[in-house]
């Protein structure tokens, strides 16, 4: 009878040290996931997120690049009005809503987003100098990084009133090879506007407040202005 005891002992000794190995081994590679995770993004990509975070009433505490306990927790409340996993990290997809796109990650945009933008290109700028098509690709690439727009590209796009095209339909249009390789320029980082966040054509602007903002590059028959 001792014997059976002793050995029922020994086996459930056996399975709790399996058990703890497994589990220690679990939590090992789990923490060295997030801590990689977290790793991904820079001092500098930190500041621009905390920037960002500050200016939508996310964060209170300091912009300089460290992820805090604040920081964090700005992370965590941005990520649940979103609509995102909730685990206070910076990843691809968090970057993305915030306009980001993380230097130690491949660009997060779905086909459907280089679809949208390659099809505002087509719609807007078809007639243009190629270069003209870039920059109006990185219009809506600014407008995604700055605070003052939605911070996707077709909330940008979307957004009533920015754009021509999506008034008169023209948005609908099916793009051509030209368009789709100026929106993938644009998507790779060139932006011949110099971080410009409108354009109009001044033969048929009737507007005169986009008249007052800081023209800065004019590309074929559109001025480029901040």
């Amino acid at each position: 009878m001792k014997s059976r005891l002793f050995a029922s002992l020994s086996l459930l000794f056996i399975f709790m040290l399996t058990l703890t190995g497994i589990l220690s081994t679990y939590f090992s590679y789990i923490e060295k996931d997030i801590s990689q995770t977290e790793a991904a993004i820079t001092s500098a990509e930190l500041k621009t997120a905390q920037t960002k975070l500050k200016r939508w009433g996310y964060y209170t505490g300091s912009v300089d690049g460290i992820n805090g306990p604040l920081t964090k927790q700005a992370v965590r409340y941005f990520q649940s009005k979103n609509g995102l996993s909730v685990d206070g990290i910076i990843g691809p997809q968090t970057a993305a809503a915030l306009g980001m796109t993380l230097s130690g990650s491949s660009s997060s945009l779905s086909s459907s987003d280089l679809n949208l933008l390659a099809r505002c290109v087509y719609a807007e700028a078809r007639g243009e100098p190629y270069t003209g098509q870039v920059a109006v690709a990185a219009v809506v690439l600014n407008r995604v990084k700055s605070a003052s727009f939605p911070n996707t590209i077709a909330g940008v796009i979307y957004q009533p009133y920015a754009f021509t095209a999506v008034d008169d339909g023209q948005i609908n249009l099916t793009p051509n090879s030209t368009a789709y390789k100026a929106a993938q320029d644009a998507l790779n980082g060139w932006d011949p506007t110099y971080g410009c966040i409108y354009y109009f054509n001044p033969a048929t602007a009737t507007s005169s407040w986009i008249w007052s903002r800081e023209q800065v590059v004019t590309i074929g028959r559109h001025i480029f202005a901040r």
